[in-house]
């Protein structure tokens, strides 16, 4: 009898060779000359730039943790949130599976540092909140905000980009609108949620908006160095590449973000751009959150055991 777990296993492994003949037929179009060349055309400074909002896109990441321990009852000071948000996002983001990768990494900080199961599992669950709400708030932005609408970029007509914008931003306005009316818990099936506080929820909104538009903004960069784009071209391709990234759970969305960045953007010149960006947001992070994460075991191991952090503003 198959085991849920193999299925996991087995639905992973068939989004991975999906990913992979995707990527397969988009690379296809394009020559080895082509592509190295894209490689080298990008300039010190958009590299420079691109990798200040890669900055700043983990910088609103830790933000995530920072609003999360607070909703679960534990807050903490920041260093510690940052710490932890890093080093699980950074393995996460390139594991895939970010829910349970992440997620273990961040029991492993959160448990020491005084927090119960049930309090990282919320920390875990708010997270995935943020990131469902910032995903949304930019996709509405992106396709509001343009006078000739998107109808070029998803094959909808400019008046249908603005509906399916405003029904996008209606969820983000909902979820707000529920934190502020609702104050107990709501029961769904097995599952028991608790809205957090309004200016929480804010807080989720902003933070996760702002991430994503910087990582749009580090992708922009790096386009912009081979082809004319606009900024909110390159958010709604994001967005939707995002959406198809985390629908697959391939580890860092792997050849799903390229694939549908080069459907809705074209060129010759971007997969180099986005093979640049992949270096700079998924494995330059890698290669700083896991010795972080060897080197924080090493030494919690070495320290005696301490009582549970008393919870500060």
């Amino acid at each position: 009898m198959i085991t849920r777990q193999r299925l996991l296993k087995l639905a992973v492994l068939a989004a991975i060779i999906f990913a992979a003949i995707m990527v397969y037929r988009s690379l296809g179009r394009y020559t080895w000359s082509e592509f190295t060349a894209s490689v080298q055309a990008i300039p010190a400074g958009h590299l420079l730039t691109s990798f200040g909002f890669v900055i700043a896109s983990y910088c609103c990441l830790t933000g995530f943790d920072w609003l999360a321990v607070r909703y679960a009852g534990h807050p903490l000071r920041y260093p510690r949130t940052a710490v932890a948000s890093f080093t699980s996002l950074s393995i996460g983001h390139n594991v895939g599976l970010a829910a349970l990768s992440s997620g273990a990494v961040r029991y492993r900080f959160y448990s020491r540092w005084g927090l119960s199961p049930e309090q990282v599992a919320k920390v875990i669950v708010f997270c995935g909140f943020t990131v469902a709400v910032g995903l949304q708030t930019l996709a509405a932005i992106a396709l509001l905000s343009s006078p000739n609408g998107r109808g070029d970029m998803l094959g909808l007509s400019s008046e249908a980009s603005v509906v399916l914008g405003i029904a996008i931003l209606s969820l983000p306005a909902a979820y707000l609108l529920l934190c502020w009316r609702v104050r107990r818990s709501l029961v769904l099936g097995r599952w028991r949620l608790e809205p957090p506080s309004l200016r929480l929820a804010v807080g989720q909104v902003v933070v996760g908006t702002l991430n994503f538009a910087c990582v749009a903004g580090a992708i922009h960069q790096l386009l912009l160095a081979v082809a004319q784009v606009r900024y909110l071209e390159v958010a709604t391709a994001y967005v939707t590449s995002n959406i198809a990234a985390l629908i697959s759970h391939v580890p860092g969305g792997l050849g799903v973000l390229e694939a549908t960045m080069l459907g809705l953007l074209p060129h010759a010149g971007a997969i180099g751009a986005l093979v640049v960006f992949r270096v700079l947001y998924f494995f330059v992070p890698l290669m700083i959150g896991v010795p972080t994460l060897i080197i924080s075991e090493a030494y919690f191991r070495r320290q005696p055991p301490r009582l549970p952090e008393q919870a500060t503003g």
